[in-house]
C-alpha cells in the first residue's frame, strides 16, 4: 500500500467509517490549506429524491422487488444500485427492519464469528440476500468512493478517491484481526493507499486543528487528557500525556481501554424496552420485529429530546400486526423523564472511583448475537480503566495518579454521537470531579473540557489532519501499538495424560512499539511446526506495559487475554511434518498492522504469520 511516485495523491482524505454514521474530510496533498473540508455526500433522502448530507448514515437496506417503484433508487453514478445506502436506508429500515443491515462495524469486531461469511441482515428470513460484515463495510466505502468521484473527480482521473492518500479510522480497541479486515474492506473498495488511525487520536487531532497554535497554551507539561469516545456501537477510552522534549511539547498516547460494545445502540434499545413495557401494560403485545422497529424509532425520538431541552416528550409510533394502516398503528410517548432515568442514571450512574463493572450470571444456552457489554454503566467501565493504569506502568510513564493509584485526568475531550448530549457530558464531568477530588486534586472546570466543535465530523477531520502531520504539516501524537501482543509457546515439559501442555506467553510486540519499526527476539530459537496443520495462539493485554519484546510470561491472570487462534499449514520441504528451529522477527507496519516472521536458522526460509485468522490450510509465504 505504499504510494507510487508515478501517481501522487492530489488529496489527503480522512474517512470515519462509523457504526451509525460515516463521514469524509479532505485537504490538498500540497500547499498549506488551513483546515480540512467535509464532503457533502449525495444520497437518497426519500424515494426518488437525492439530497446532500455531510453524514452518510451507516445503514444498508436490501430491497425486495416490490419495495420501490422502478427507477426510483437511481443515483447520479448508478441507475440501478443493488442496495439502498444512507438516509433512505435508515428511514425504510425503521419500517421494515428484517431487510436492514445496521451496526456492521460492531459485527466486524466480533471474534466469535467468521466475519467474511454472509450473515447480515442478522436473523433475517431466508429470502433476504445476505452480506458479510466485511462486504457491508466495503459497500459503505465504495459508496463514499463513488460519491467522491462524482463530486470531485469527474473528468480528472488523478483525483479519483482510490488513488488518494486515505486515513481510515478504527476504534482504539479493535483487535488485530478487526484491523486487518478493515483494510480488506478498503482494498475491496479499490483503495490503494490506506493507513489506519485510532478514532480517539483522530478526535484529538481535530481539536488541535481547531485550536491552531493556541493548543499549546491550553495543555501544559504533565497534563493528562482523557478522550471519552462513545459512538453508536462502541465505547473507547484513551489517555494522552503531555511532556516536554528539547523545549517542545510532546503528546503521547499512554493507554487505551478494552473493546466495549456499548454505545448509542444499547441506549436506544433500553429506551425501546421501556416503551415496550408501557405498550404491553395496555394490552398491546410487541413481537420481535415490532421491537426492532421501536428500537429505530427511539433513536430519532431520543435525539430530538436531547437536542431541544424545551420539549417535554416525543411521540413514538410503531406499526401494529394488522393490515390496516391506521387501525394497526401503536402509539406511545417518550418523555424527558424516560431519557434521564434510562440514559443519565442508567448508563452514566454516579459511582465510586473503585467501582467495577458487574458480571452477569450467564444462562447455559444463549442466542447468538453481538457480545454487548454485560454492564451498561459507562461510568463503571471508566472507573476500571482509570484504576487499571496504576498497574504495570511502562517506561516513561507520566500518568498523574492519586494515592489509590487512580489515573486522574486534567482535561477531558468528548467524541462520538452519544456525547453530543449536554446532560451526558455534564454527568461524566461530575463523576470525574468526585473521583479526582477524593484523590486530592482540583476539580475540572469548563476550561478543562476541551471544546469539540462538531462531534459528528471530528474523527474524519482529525484523520485528514493526521495525514497532513505525517507529511510534516502538523503535530503528531506518539502512539505505536495500542496494546502488548504475545504468541503462545507450548512448554517443553513432559506431557501429562489428559492435560494440555502448559502455554507460555512470549511478548512479540510491546505496548507503544512505533509504526514502521521491526523487532528481533535475540538469542532464542523456537521449534516451528511445518508440513502439517498447526494452531498458533495469539494473546494480548491492554494493561501490561512493562513487558519487553522477548519476555516469556509463564503465569498470568486477567491481565492477558487470548484472541482467536490461527490454524495454518506452513510449507516444509515435502518430507511430511517436521519441526524447524526458527528465530522470530516482528514488524509494526506503516499502515498500522502487525506481522510475525519466522526465520530459519540459516536464513534461507522465512514464514509470515498474519492475524487474518480465518485462513485455513493456506501458505503464508510472502
Amino acid at each position: 500500500m505504499a504510494k507510487t511516485a508515478a501517481a501522487p495523491s492530489t488529496h489527503i482524505v480522512g474517512i470515519d467509517l462509523g457504526t451509525t454514521n460515516s463521514a469524509l474530510a479532505h485537504v490538498a496533498a500540497e500547499g498549506e490549506q488551513a483546515r480540512s473540508e467535509v464532503l457533502a455526500i449525495p444520497q437518497l433522502v426519500n424515494v426518488g429524491e437525492i439530497g446532500e448530507m455531510t453524514l452518510l448514515p451507516s445503514f444498508l437496506y436490501v430491497p425486495a422487488e416490490v419495495d420501490f417503484p422502478a427507477g426510483s433508487l437511481a443515483l447520479p453514478w448508478n441507475a440501478s444500485p443493488p442496495f439502498v445506502t444512507g438516509e433512505l436506508a435508515r428511514k425504510r429500515g425503521a419500517e421494515n427492519p428484517v431487510r436492514l443491515v445496521a451496526s456492521a462495524k460492531s459485527w466486524l469486531s466480533y471474534a466469535a464469528i467468521d466475519r467474511t461469511t454472509a450473515i447480515l441482515p442478522w436473523q433475517s428470513p431466508p429470502e433476504v440476500p445476505k452480506l458479510s460484515p466485511v462486504d457491508v463495510s466495503s459497500a459503505y466505502l465504495q459508496y463514499l468512493r463513488d460519491a467522491w468521484n462524482h463530486v470531485n473527480a469527474t473528468g480528472r482521473s488523478r483525483s479519483k478517491l482510490g488513488d488518494q492518500d486515505i486515513i481510515l479510522t478504527i476504534p482504539a480497541s479493535f483487535d488485530e484481526e478487526a484491523r486487518r479486515l478493515t483494510l480488506r474492506a478498503a482494498e475491496q473498495a479499490g483503495f490503494a493507499h490506506v493507513t489506519l488511525l485510532e478514532e480517539p487520536q483522530a478526535a484529538f487531532y481535530a481539536w488541535i486543528e481547531s485550536q491552531g497554535e493556541a493548543w499549546r497554551d491550553i495543555v501544559k507539561v504533565d497534563d493528562l487528557v482523557l478522550v471519552c469516545d462513545i459512538g453508536g456501537g462502541t465505547t473507547d477510552f484513551s489517555l494522552i500525556t503531555v511532556s516536554e522534549e528539547q523545549g517542545e511539547l510532546v503528546l503521547r498516547r499512554a493507554a487505551v481501554g478494552d473493546h466495549l460494545l456499548l454505545g448509542g445502540d444499547n441506549m436506544d434499545l433500553a429506551l425501546a424496552r421501556v416503551l415496550q413495557q408501557r405498550l404491553e401494560a395496555k394490552g398491546q403485545r410487541i413481537d420481535t420485529w415490532q421491537l426492532q422497529e421501536l428500537w429505530y424509532r427511539c433513536r430519532h425520538a431520543k435525539e430530538t429530546l436531547l437536542t431541544d431541552p424545551a420539549l417535554p416528550g416525543q411521540s413514538v409510533t410503531v406499526r401494529g400486526k394488522g393490515t390496516k394502516l391506521v387501525g394497526g398503528t401503536l402509539k406511545t410517548e417518550m418523555t424527558r423523564e424516560d431519557v434521564h432515568a434510562v440514559l443519565v442514571d442508567g448508563f452514566f450512574p454516579l459511582v465510586e472511583r473503585d467501582a467495577m463493572p458487574a458480571r452477569q450470571r450467564r444462562v447455559g444456552f444463549q442466542e447468538l448475537g453481538l457480545p454487548y457489554a454485560a454492564d451498561p454503566a459507562v461510568t463503571r467501565h471508566l472507573a476500571r480503566f482509570l484504576l487499571e493504569q496504576s498497574r504495570n506502568a511502562g517506561e516513561g510513564d507520566r500518568l498523574r495518579r492519586g494515592p489509590s493509584g487512580l489515573a486522574c485526568p486534567t482535561h477531558v475531550l468528548f467524541n462520538g454521537g452519544v456525547m453530543k448530549a449536554n446532560p451526558l457530558r455534564a454527568r461524566v464531568v461530575e463523576v470525574l470531579n468526585r473521583w479526582v477530588q477524593q484523590e486530592g486534586f482540583q476539580p475540572l472546570d469548563a476550561r478543562h473540557v476541551l471544546e469539540a466543535r462538531d462531534l459528528d465530523l471530528a474523527v474524519a477531520r482529525g484523520a485528514a489532519y493526521y495525514g497532513k502531520a505525517r507529511h510534516g504539516r502538523g503535530v503528531r501524537i506518539r502512539a505505536g501499538a495500542p496494546r502488548t501482543y504475545y504468541i503462545g509457546i507450548e512448554s517443553a515439559m513432559p506431557s501429562v495424560p489428559g492435560m494440555e501442555a502448559p502455554l507460555k506467553a512470549l511478548c512479540i510486540v510491546p505496548f507503544g512499539m512505533e509504526e514502521g519499526t521491526r523487532g528481533d527476539i535475540p538469542g532464542r530459537e523456537f521449534g516451528l511446526v511445518v508440513g502439517e496443520p498447526a494452531e498458533f495462539r495469539f494473546l494480548t493485554s491492554t494493561t501490561r506495559k512493562q513487558d519487553h519484546i522477548g519476555d516469556l510470561v509463564e503465569d498470568w491472570g486477567d491481565d492477558i487475554q487470548e484472541i482467536s487462534p490461527l490454524e495454518v499449514t506452513l510449507p516444509g520441504d515435502g518430507r511430511g511434518d517436521e519441526m524447524r528451529p526458527v528465530r522470530l522477527e516482528t514488524n509494526v507496519t506503516e499502515v498500522g498492522t502487525l506481522e510475525l516472521w519466522c526465520v530459519s536458522r540459516d536464513g534461507s526460509d522465512r514464514w509470515k504469520l498474519e492475524f487474518n485468522i480465518r485462513t485455513r490450510d493456506q501458505s503464508q509465504l510472502p
